[in-house]
This record gives structure tokens, C-alpha cells and sequence, in this order.
């Protein structure tokens, strides 16, 4: 398997990929908690809506009425009480760790900035690599769990119970392929993330549709 030539063929399959929502770290942190087991579409039409509702900034979650922002957490998916309650933990601790301005944070050296995302609610270690990724123009091979899945049938990687091990081994074995640029690295996150989402899925994979099976170590040994 060719890494860099693999991913032109999921750009030939699926087009180019989108641009990320937002290259802002505090937004990009609402948007992971808006929306909860929703697609794309209805994740980013609670985040359309809590920017023209709300607002975006630290201070404009904490002054919204908890009706409102339970109303835009419902349109993300299930919990919306406590998801709405998660956006103004969100917006208090941007003030505790940065005034606000998690945009200092991304200059950190990337250990401290890692550290601090990852307090953040549904920010794990991935998370916060994908901030710094996204936000911080940092090239780091952050993976979400279908990009993550699909590197794993690739090949890349030792698939283990231990997400954390298993992320770690298909991130290094993967990383070590690509150019070492965040724009090449952000290309490989979400057209791994798409791919996965849409023809690598976890239970019913789409083999008979994906341009890689001819590569896929996962193919080959369940065709």
C-alpha cells in the first residue's frame, strides 16, 4: 500500500474534500459537542443555529437563556439538557484557561496545548490533536473513528482493544507515508473520515464500491 497514492484514489471516488467547519478552536470545540450521534448535515445546522442565536464567543454562551440552548442542543441529537449545559461548561473554561481566547493557545508549545484542549467535554487526546490540526495549521495525523477504521483494514497499524493503542499504531504507521505539512495531513483526515463514513463503514462495508480493495489487507482476508 501507497499511502499518498491511495488517498488520490479516494479523491477520485469521493471528490475533493470540504473545507473544516471552522478554523476557529473554540468554535471547533462546539461544534464536536452541538451535535451528538447526528450527521454532518444536522450538526451543522445546530452550530448555524447557535451562531445566529447566540453566538459563538465565551461570554455570549454564558449570557443565553439555558431554554435557548437546549432548544439548539435538541436539534443535535439526543441529551440536549446536558449538552447544553456542556456549551456553557465550554464557555467557562475558555475563560479559565485563556480568557476567552483559545486562540493564544494554539501558539503553546503542542504538549501544553494538548493538555489544555483535552479538558475540554468530548475532547479527548484525538480531539485535541484535531484542533491543533484544524486550527493550529499543526501536522499532526489526527484520526476520528472511521478514519482510524479504515487505516486499520488498510493495514496501518495493530488493531487492539485499546483504542488509545490501536489510534497510536495506525497514526505513526500512517504519518510515517505522508508528507509532514498540515495540509497534507489534513487531506488524509477527512478523506479518511469520509471514506469510512460512507463505503468503509463499520458493519456493512461497501467493498464492492471502494477503489482500495485490491490493497486492503481487511479485504483480503474476509472476501
Amino acid at each position: 500500500m501507497n499511502l499518498p497514492r491511495a488517498l488520490d484514489r479516494l479523491e477520485a471516488r469521493h471528490g475533493p474534500p470540504p473545507a473544516p467547519p471552522t478554523r476557529d478552536p473554540l468554535e471547533l470545540i462546539l461544534w464536536e459537542n452541538v451535535g451528538y450521534l447526528v450527521d454532518d448535515g444536522k450538526r451543522a445546522a445546530a452550530f448555524r443555529a447557535l451562531k445566529k442565536r447566540v453566538g459563538t464567543g465565551a461570554r455570549d454562551l454564558l449570557a443565553a437563556r439555558p431554554e435557548t440552548l437546549r432548544e439548539i442542543a435538541e436539534q443535535g441529537g439526543i441529551h440536549g439538557d446536558l449538552r447544553a449545559g456542556r456549551l456553557q461548561e465550554i464557555a467557562r473554561l475558555a475563560l479559565t484557561e485563556a480568557e476567552g481566547d483559545l486562540g493564544a493557545t494554539l501558539k503553546r508549545p503542542e504538549r501544553e496545548a494538548l493538555r489544555v484542549f483535552r479538558k475540554f467535554p468530548s475532547i479527548g487526546k484525538p480531539g485535541a490533536e484535531k484542533v491543533l490540526l484544524f486550527c493550529g495549521g499543526r501536522p499532526i495525523l489526527a484520526l476520528e473513528s472511521n478514519g482510524l477504521r479504515t487505516l486499520l483494514r488498510l493495514g496501518y497499524g495493530e488493531e487492539s482493544k485499546s483504542y488509545d493503542r490501536s489510534y497510536r499504531t495506525a497514526q505513526a504507521a500512517a504519518s510515517a507515508e505522508l508528507p509532514e505539512t498540515a495540509a497534507a495531513r489534513l487531506r488524509a483526515h477527512l478523506l479518511l473520515r469520509r471514506h469510512g463514513q460512507e463505503v468503509c463503514k463499520s458493519s456493512t462495508p461497501r467493498c464492492s464500491e471502494c477503489p482500495l480493495t485490491g490493497d486492503c489487507v481487511w479485504f483480503r482476508r474476509n472476501r
